[in-house]
């Protein structure tokens, strides 16, 4: 599970921003890589998933300051976010509903939140470097 996490999460992320590069630096584009709440907060995850996913935050912050001024780098980190992954998976209401009941904006959030988040980014021109937490909240809680 380690090593299928890291290879998808960190070498996937890795390997197709180099490809892109030569590209972005000529068009003075944005990279935007997807992290999670379990990346940035320990908790509510697995352990692989969640260190997987804070060297994605790192990453993310090492880019940023290597391929600055030519390109932007920022991540968004999702909290709990309704999708069909979770139909059909054991105990999934409950962790919606007790999601819903204790992050500040009481709800779980929606694809299209991470999807308006990550085109907020790309188009930020002076933002890089962030690690962006669209979880309702939910960072707040302690």
């Amino acid at each position: 599970m380690w090593r299928h996490l890291y290879d998808v999460n960190v070498i996937g992320v890795w390997q197709t921003v180099t490809a892109a590069v030569p590209h972005l630096r000529k068009t003075r584009g944005s990279i935007v890589t997807i992290s999670s709440q379990a990346g940035v907060r320990p908790g509510g995850s697995s352990i692989p998933y969640a260190v997987s996913k804070a060297a994605v935050n790192h990453m993310t912050k090492l880019l940023a300051k290597t391929l600055g001024p030519d390109v932007r780098v920022n991540a968004v980190a999702p909290g709990l976010i309704d999708t069909p992954w979770f139909d059909g998976v054991d105990g999934a209401d409950a962790a919606k509903a007790h999601v819903a009941d204790v992050v500040p904006l009481r709800r779980v959030g929606s694809p299209e939140d991470i999807a308006r988040a990550v085109f907020d980014l790309a188009h930020a021109s002076f933002i890089t470097g962030e690690v962006l937490l669209v979880d309702g909240g939910g960072h707040l809680l302690g």
